[in-house]
């Protein structure tokens, strides 16, 4: 079978309509699947020829995949003997995974959405994959991201669009919406992405599944951009993290995903969460201030946030709805300090060099947006940005010691219709200016998972919850409890443009 420009999947040994279960095992969620390997009720070599099947029959539609791993099924099989030899096994035994597109796998190229960029090839591993296979994990492939990894659409000239399955009309969400396209249909219960300004909540919520961004630092993380380096605004705002099938999900992934490693001087192993004063309280957020980056909503994703309170006020939250303007302010300030990594170190210049036209183009819009509202980069006013930074830290800090768990709009608009980016100046404006969620979380390096709240009449309508560093438990919680009321399910079948 050929996956879009990428590699074909051979002798799949998939399952054959009428074999029962078995067929339906692409359905099941990465705890499910485990459960049943280990009792030895299922194999891994049936679970991955399941997935494999299902890829067969979505990607077509959904091109989530930009490569396709050949030794899947003999993976599968080896993960099958070493559970036979009575070996130790790890937390993801024999569950089929899939990895980002921008992110290294020894002997393989880091293309990051770049047809250019398929001739380089990684040297080693990236950590945050090294300890997914390490828990036993079986790569079924790479996917799909856009060019460079810098928007919230998922298409680039080589590989082409990957498709909303609920409404294909409208972006899956990026950088890694081809990882929540690939859980959302079926192909894989987990798929590795990683989160710059909202490339894992985004693609979450408007895919029905769930978009775990880590705290900084919690998972280790170790990367180079083909051709540019590591900018500072990257070590310091990207986290490695996952889309999964449900909460449940996710919290296996971060379990397996946070071991440690010494190529990350930044990790931290784990460290106890103290006590929050009111550690069941918390804040509903949807106006961040009047600032050039953040604006009010539409109706739609503030009833989402309204809705996802309701809810958690019935399980016994305290709910208040406040005004946060700190998250404004941290959203514009995000956009000064990451387009002084990518202007002057070059990024923008290789953007154009390379000729990805999409990416050219909504990069120098974006620039324009940014110079126009902030006026020219001096180093004065880039180290006065890192210094509010670390005060914005604490006050937000301060109040989640009351608040510890906030709730906010996945987006301040409705899911963008495709192409919104790469319209006129204004246009790419006011895509920047609904993500105000989505580009403040990381500013101050807090953990935060999105996922659907309503399912609505095209694609769902999320919210992203935020919680003090290194609390992640909290997330959980309350993702449960959404999930629980959304009635939002997947996989679910790829819908088509009509």
């Amino acid at each position: 079978m050929a996956i879009r420009r990428g590699l074909p999947v051979r002798d799949s040994g998939r399952s054959r309509p009428g074999s029962g279960m078995n067929n339906e095992l692409w359905r099941w969620s990465a705890t499910k699947i485990v459960d049943a390997i280990r009792a030895k009720e299922i194999s891994s070599a049936e679970v991955v020829a399941a997935s494999l099947e299902r890829l067969e029959q979505v990607e077509p539609v959904s091109n989530a995949f930009g490569e396709v791993a050949e030794d899947a099924v003999a993976r599968a099989k080896e993960a099958d003997a070493a559970l036979a030899r009575g070996e130790s096994v790890g937390a993801l035994h024999g569950v089929p995974v899939a990895f980002k597109m921008n992110t290294d796998v020894a002997g393989k190229p880091t293309a990051d959405g770049v047809e250019e960029y398929l001739g380089m090839r990684a040297g080693e591993t990236a950590p945050v994959v090294q300890n997914l296979l390490a828990a036993g994990a079986v790569e079924l492939g790479r996917t799909n991201v856009p060019s460079f990894s810098l928007r919230w659409f998922t298409e680039s000239e080589h590989w082409g669009r990957t498709l909303n399955p609920w409404d294909p009309k409208v972006t899956p969400g990026g950088s890694s919406g081809g990882a929540a396209v690939a859980v959302a249909t079926g192909v894989v219960p987990i798929a590795h992405g990683n989160d710059l300004g909202g490339s894992l909540r985004y693609p979450g919520a408007v895919c029905g599944v769930v978009g775990l961004r880590p705290t900084i630092g919690r998972v280790p993380i170790w990367h180079a951009p083909p051709g540019t380096g590591m900018p500072l605004a990257f070590t310091e705002f990207v986290a490695e993290g996952a889309i999964t099938r449900n909460v449940a999900d996710a919290r296996l992934a971060l379990r397996v995903m946070e071991r440690p490693d010494s190529r990350d001087p930044n990790h931290v192993a784990s460290p106890g969460v103290p006590s929050a004063r009111n550690p069941r309280r918390v804040a509903l957020v949807t106006n961040p201030g009047q600032h050039p980056f953040a604006c009010s909503g539409a109706r739609e994703t503030e009833a989402a946030v309204q809705l996802a309170g309701t809810w958690l006020a019935e399980a016994g939250y305290e709910v208040d709805e406040v005004e946060l303007p700190l998250l404004g302010e941290a959203a514009t300030l995000w956009w000064r300090l990451l387009f002084a990594d990518l202007k002057e170190l070059g990024f923008v210049q290789e953007i154009h060099r390379v000729r990805e036209a999409m990416s050219s183009q909504v990069i120098s819009h974006q620039l324009d947006v940014v110079e126009e509202a902030l006026g020219e980069l001096t180093l004065q006013n880039f180290m006065a940005a890192w210094s509010r930074r670390h005060l914005l830290r604490r006050q937000l800090s301060e109040f989640m010691d009351d608040h510890p768990l906030l709730v906010l709009p996945n987006s301040g608009e409705l899911p963008f219709a495709y192409g919104r980016d790469l319209g006129t100046v204004d246009e790419t404006r006011e895509v920047m200016t609904n993500q105000w969620p989505n580009t403040s979380v990381p500013f101050f390096g807090l953990p935060a998972m999105g996922l659907g709240v309503i399912r609505g009449a095209g694609a769902p309508l999320g919210v992203q919850l935020v919680a003090r560093a290194f609390d992640e438990e909290a997330l959980f919680a309350g993702g449960e409890i959404i999930e629980l009321r959304s009635g939002i399910t997947t996989p679910v079948d790829p819908q088509t443009l009509g």
